[in-house]
């Protein structure tokens, strides 16, 4: 199967990962994987397991993922201009306000948006706007055709909801890669807050099938994990988010349990 890149910009995205994943994974391919944080596909793109469940809280994100499964291809308007950016922005959200997130012109949006962001950003403030500024690119590749995601995709499960009440099977891959231990937390309308952080920790670790996890390497992170019997690798990985151009190396952790 032809290995494709990301459709969307992430930041945090786990490319950098994919061949540590790779190898874990290997001698589960016969196993579905499991993300209850599919973020931007990298992972998934990156294993190509032959059958999976991808979830997300972020419903504009999944959208657009069920949008590329069906063959998508965009007609909007797109300029690498802040007036341009801001219509657009208005526009999108105007259309979740009133419609919610489904639908073509609001994917085509959403994947405008977060090619012509600041640093490919997805942030919603508690209104369930997206308040992400102009990012002032020197150049973007703004793609329209997407239709050669589609085979791929229409044999993977996409959801929006809640990590706790996805209705895994025993024999699972589960791989979790929730929003990292830092004060940015508002990814979607609700916040992914240290509670949460818990119960995805406490979660997983009951789940009997094969887990792997990443986070930020934060004290309380590598307690919390040690603490439930994973075996800790610490990695260096690209930084996440710099406004400051600091793109030195950030340390994870890289979580297994039944592996």
């Amino acid at each position: 199967m032809q290995e494709l890149k990301p459709a969307l910009k992430w930041a945090g995205g786990k490319t950098h990962l994919v061949p540590r994943l790779r190898e874990l994974y290997a001698s589960h391919r016969h196993r579905r994987l499991v993300e209850p944080f599919a973020g931007g596909l990298a992972v998934s793109l990156g294993l190509l397991p032959q059958c999976a469940l991808l979830n997300d809280s972020n419903p504009h994100t999944i959208n657009f993922y069920k949008q590329l499964s069906q063959g998508f291809t965009l007609e909007i308007e797109m300029e690498n201009d802040s007036e341009c950016f801001y219509k657009a922005r208005e526009r999108f959200n105007q259309l979740i306000q009133d419609e919610g997130s489904c639908g073509k012109e609001q994917a085509s949006l959403f994947y405008y948006l977060n090619r012509t962001c600041f640093n490919g950003l997805c942030r919603f403030n508690s209104k369930g706007k997206f308040n992400v500024p102009f990012g002032k690119h020197k150049t973007i590749y703004y793609r329209r055709d997407f239709r050669e995601y589609a085979p791929l995709l229409t044999s993977w499960e996409f959801q929006c909801k809640d990590f706790q009440t996805l209705e895994l099977r025993s024999d699972d891959f589960l791989y979790l890669d929730p929003p990292f231990d830092t004060p940015f937390t508002r990814y979607a309308k609700d916040d992914f807050k240290w509670g949460d952080q818990v119960r995805l920790a406490h979660w997983a670790a009951e789940h009997p099938g094969p887990v792997v996890a990443s986070n930020q390497a934060t004290e309380r992170v590598s307690t919390l994990y040690t603490d439930l019997g994973y075996a800790l690798n610490i990695i260096e990985a690209p930084r996440r988010i710099s406004c400051t151009g600091d793109r030195s190396h950030a340390l994870e952790i890289v979580a297994t349990r039944n592996l």
